[in-house]
Parts: C-alpha cells; structure tokens; sequence
C-alpha cells in the first residue's frame, strides 16, 4: 500500500525541466506582448502613443519581480541582437545603435520600473498599484530624459520627452491598476463559486 504521504510530496515536486520550459514560455510571451504593444499606435492628444508602457506595467503588476525582469531583460536582449522589437524599427534602425539613440535611456528605464513595480504592487488595492506604477515612471523619465539630452538642447528636452507622453502614460497605467483589480476579483469570485460547488 502507497504511502499517502510520500504520495503527497511526491506531487508537489516539480519537474525542473518542466518548470524551466514553462517560464521561458513565459517569458517569451512576454516579450511577444510588449513588441506588439510597441508597435501598435493609438491616436491621443497632444502626440500619438503606443501601448508599451501598458504592457510593461501589466506584466510587472502580474508576475511579479523576477518574471518581469527576465521579461525585459529578454526583450532588450533582442532589439540588441537586431530584431526589429521596438517602437520604429527597422524603419529608425535597429540593434545597439538604435539602443544608443534618442529613446535608449526610456529602455534602460523601463528595464529599472519593471524590477521596482514588480516588486512593490502585487497585493495592493488599485490605487495602491496606481500609485507605485506612477513613481515607477521616474526612472523611466530620468534616464529617458538624460539620454534624450545627448540629442536635443537642453531646453527642449521636457516638451520633447515628458510633456507630451505624461497624461498618456497616467490613463495607461490606470487602466492597468483598474482592469488588474476587476480581473483579481473575478478569478477570486469564480474560484469561490467552484469550491462552493465541491
């Protein structure tokens, strides 16, 4: 007669290769996802925006500090290599020296944020997420605007590089906030509904 106990224990170990193959799925979808949200353009005032930030904000707040980082780090890794992954690209050039260009140090910031969001607003309400994902974009800005610096007089760097993408970026990351809420609380309600009904 099998052991309940060792039976036990013995489904919770994890295949590592498994394990390995699921988080590189992972990800890579990942990856797919903010590529995607880079290149989609959603008319807005004053300029129009892409959904990047959306997307890094989203699977920051979702999966917590390290996915997000591989995330990124994966994604860099391969606008680096040449794939056309970021926002103007191929058609403003692609690889290092499209990193070394005007919106490198918004990537570099990006990179920054989503360590920082991941780590700070999972389990918190949505203003709390609101909140932590707003003070994610200061290094965004930071180094966005830095590097941006290298490339345009000084006195023009705020109306070129904050100015215009702040108010998007606010109604981004509350979208996230508020449809990151709605669907925590669905997924709780219908895991209830199924435990109830066992």
């Amino acid at each position: 007669m099998a052991n309940p106990a060792s039976t036990e224990t013995t489904a919770h170990i994890e295949n590592p290769i498994l394990t390995g193959a699921k988080y590189s799925l992972m990800v890579l979808a990942g990856v797919a996802l903010i590529t995607a949200s880079a290149k989609i353009t959603v008319p807005f005032w004053p300029v129009p925006m892409t959904l990047q930030t959306m997307s890094i904000m989203a699977i920051a707040v979702a999966t917590g500090p390290r996915m997000a980082l591989a995330t990124m780090l994966a994604y860099l890794a391969a606008g680096a290599v040449g794939l056309p992954v970021f926002a103007g690209t191929p058609e403003r050039g692609v690889g290092i020296a499209y990193m070394m260009g005007p919106t490198g140090g918004y990537l570099a910031g990006y990179l920054v944020t989503a360590g920082l969001v991941g780590a700070l607003a999972r389990g918190r309400g949505a203003f709390g997420r609101f909140v932590i994902m707003m003070g994610g974009m200061v290094p965004v800005y930071l180094l966005g605007l830095a590097g941006l610096s290298a490339f345009v007089p000084s006195e023009k760097v705020l109306a070129l590089g904050f100015t215009p993408f702040i108010l998007g970026d606010t109604i981004k990351i509350a979208l996230v906030a508020l449809g990151y809420g709605a669907i925590t609380r669905l997924t709780a309600r219908k895991s209830a509904d199924q435990n109830d009904a066992a």
